[in-house]
């Protein structure tokens, strides 16, 4: 781990393309500014422990079986008609 000491006002870039600067102090608090390229995600470590295990039980839990639905009964024809296939008159 690299350790920094950084006055308020004072940044750090990080890979040429995110800047890390030091807002100001609030006792023992320090407020931090971060600008990254959009593509680049940001999280308090806290919520991306959060975003991992939801992700790893998402990843191991088992789903219930999807029921299979029974084709479709199709009503008579109207009138008792037979189908044309079934149809054919000889001469």
């Amino acid at each position: 781990m690299l350790v920094l000491t950084r006055k308020p006002g004072e940044s750090i870039i990080i890979d040429g393309r995110i800047i890390v600067k030091v807002v100001r102090l609030d006792g023992d608090a320090v407020r931090i500014g971060i600008e990254a390229p959009p593509d680049v995600l940001i999280h308090r470590q806290e919520i991306y422990q959060e975003i991992q295990q939801s992700n790893q039980e998402a990843l191991t839990k088992t789903r219930a079986a999807v029921p299979r639905l029974s084709p479709p009964v199709r009503p008579p024809s109207p009138g008792g008609a037979v189908s044309p296939s079934t149809n054919i008159s000889k001469p």
